[in-house]
């Protein structure tokens, strides 16, 4: 019984010589054609996600306005880039019932790169955060 591994070939006891090739060796009736798996269904294939897209975003909005798709997307849209305008402006976004979307910044600090254990400078940033409504986090 011989073992392959690319170019090398050697026999199982040569193993016990120390040879890196034969060592890696993996025998060839081992390497046999495997059938292929079914395919898999939609819901299989698909993460599973919780998150909604802003396309799922503006069809919510036109089931439940009577606007057409396009009229939601434009107006979804509108509000997506006030919030992300005002949130660059430094200014904090809220909504009654949902919570607030605020800037806040980062002091600089010294940290440790892992693996290395060489002190590196984190520069001073701004982050945003959001704070949940104390109504919508007593009924999640």
């Amino acid at each position: 019984m011989e073992w392959t591994v690319g170019r090398y070939v050697g026999t199982p006891a040569s193993a016990h010589l120390g040879l890196q090739a034969v060592q890696r060796a993996v025998h060839p009736a081992a390497m046999t054609k495997k059938s292929k798996p079914a395919p898999k269904s939609a819901a299989q294939t698909a993460p599973a996600s919780n998150k909604i897209a802003k396309t799922q975003l503006v069809d919510m909005v036109a089931d439940k306005t009577g606007l057409t798709k396009k009229q939601s997307e434009e107006a979804v849209s509108a509000v997506l880039d006030i919030v992300v305008d005002t949130l660059k402006g430094g200014q904090s976004v809220g909504r009654p019932g949902l919570g607030t979307l605020s800037v806040k910044a980062t002091a600089a600090c010294t940290s440790v790169r892992p693996g290395t254990s060489e002190k590196i400078q984190i520069p001073a940033s701004k982050k945003v955060a959001f704070k949940v409504a104390s109504d919508l986090k007593k009924n999640l």
